[in-house]
C-alpha cells in the first residue's frame, strides 16, 4: 500500500539524473492517489450506507414499485427472486397490502414443520423495502381490502399504532368450520373454502346482517366440482372470483379458475385460466393487486426428497376482463 503521508511530504532530492527520475515517480504516486482517494471514499461510504440500511435478519430490496421488479406479461414469472423467493426457504401465499406499500407472505426453512412458519411483510420505508416477521406459526394470510386487517384461516389480527394485534377468533360460525383460506369483500362478505376429508365441500359465503355473519352458504354447484375447491380469492366488489380446484379438464394436479357474477347476482361457470397460468405442476393461491394489475399465486413443482419446490409467481391480470363472457 502507498504511504500518502510519505509522498505529499517528500524527502529532500539532490539534483541528479537518478534524484530526478525518482521524484517525478513520486509526483506520479501522489497524482494517482488524489485522484483515486474521491472514489476510494465513495467506496467506504457506500459500505456504510449498506450496513446501515441492512439488520441481520432482515433482507432489503432495490427502491420503487413491486420491490423494484419489472413488471411480467402474460407468461408468468417468478416474483423477486432472491428477496421473496430464496433458495434456503419456501416462500408462499404472497400478496400485496391494500396501499401497495406491503407484501405480505409466508415462509419457512427447507425441511421444517409447519409450525416453523413466518408471516413476513416486506414494506416500503421511506423508499427502502425492508423485511420483517409479523408472526410465527401461521399460514393461509389474507388482507381485507383496506388493509387493517388480516384473516388466517378461523383468527385474524388487526393493524394498531404500533404494528398488529395478537390473533382473535372469528368466532360463530367459523370456529367450527375447517377453513383453509378465508377472502373479505368491501362489503364484509366472506368467501371462503372448507376441509373435508372427502375434499368435496363448495365454496361458500357469509354475508353480516345485523352485525351478525350468518350460516355460510354456496355459491354454486360449479364451485364444487371436481376433488377440490379451495383458496378463494374474491374481488374487493365482489365482481369475480379466483380459486384452486382439481378437475378433469385441468392441466395438471391443480388448476386456477376465475368465475363472474351475474347481472341477477348468481355466479357464472368456472373458466380454466388457460396453459398460460396453469401448468402440469399445482397453482394454489391467487391473490390480485389492489391497483388489479397483476396475479400473484404459487407454483409448485414434483417433489424432491419428499418436499415439492415452491415459488411465488406474478403475471400480468389482463386475462381477468379478456376472460370475461360477453354481456
Amino acid at each position: 500500500m502507498l504511504d500518502e503521508r510519505r509522498i505529499v511530504s517528500p524527502a529532500p532530492h539532490r539534483y541528479s539524473p537518478t534524484n530526478q527520475i525518482d521524484y517525478r515517480v513520486a509526483e506520479i504516486e501522489e497524482t494517482i492517489i488524489k485522484t483515486l482517494s474521491p472514489c476510494i471514499s465513495l467506496l467506504l461510504l457506500s459500505v456504510v450506507v449498506s450496513c446501515a440500511a441492512y439488520e441481520p435478519g432482515q433482507r432489503s430490496a432495490a427502491a420503487g414499485p413491486y420491490l423494484g421488479q419489472k413488471p411480467p406479461g402474460s407468461t408468468p414469472e417468478i416474483f423477486a427472486p432472491g428477496i421473496v423467493n430464496t433458495e434456503e426457504n419456501r416462500e408462499i401465499e404472497g400478496m400485496f397490502g391494500a396501499d401497495m406499500n406491503t407484501f405480505y407472505f409466508i415462509r419457512r426453512p427447507l425441511g421444517e414443520e409447519s409450525s416453523s412458519n413466518a408471516l413476513v411483510a416486506m414494506t416500503n420505508e421511506g423508499g427502502l423495502w425492508r423485511e420483517k416477521s409479523i408472526l410465527q406459526g401461521v399460514s393461509e394470510p389474507s388482507v381485507s381490502p383496506d388493509g387493517s386487517t388480516i384473516y388466517l384461516k378461523t383468527k385474524y389480527i388487526q393493524r394498531t399504532d404500533d404494528g398488529w394485534s395478537d390473533p382473535e377468533s372469528l368466532g360463530s360460525p367459523f370456529d367450527g368450520i375447517d377453513i383453509f383460506r378465508l377472502s373479505a369483500a368491501s362489503s364484509g362478505t366472506y368467501y371462503l373454502d372448507t376441509f373435508t376429508p372427502e375434499l368435496d365441500a363448495p365454496l361458500r359465503y357469509s354475508r353480516l346482517i345485523d352485525g351478525q355473519y350468518e350460516q355460510p352458504r354456496s355459491l354454486g354447484p360449479q364451485f364444487a366440482i371436481g376433488r377440490y375447491n379451495a383458496h378463494p380469492y374474491i374481488a374487493p366488489d365482489e365482481s369475480y372470483v379466483i380459486w384452486d380446484s382439481r378437475r378433469d379438464d385441468g392441466y395438471g394436479s391443480s388448476d386456477l379458475y376465475i368465475s363472474y357474477r351475474e347481472i341477477d347476482g348468481s355466479w357464472g361457470p368456472a373458466i380454466n385460466l388457460g396453459d398460460r397460468i396453469n401448468t402440469p405442476g399445482a397453482e394454489n393461491y391467487p391473490s390480485v393487486s389492489p391497483d388489479g394489475k397483476f396475479l400473484f399465486f404459487d407454483r409448485r413443482g414434483e417433489a424432491v426428497n419428499g418436499e415439492a419446490p415452491v415459488d411465488i409467481f406474478w403475471v400480468d391480470a389482463g386475462f381477468i376482463e379478456a376472460l370475461r363472457p360477453s354481456p
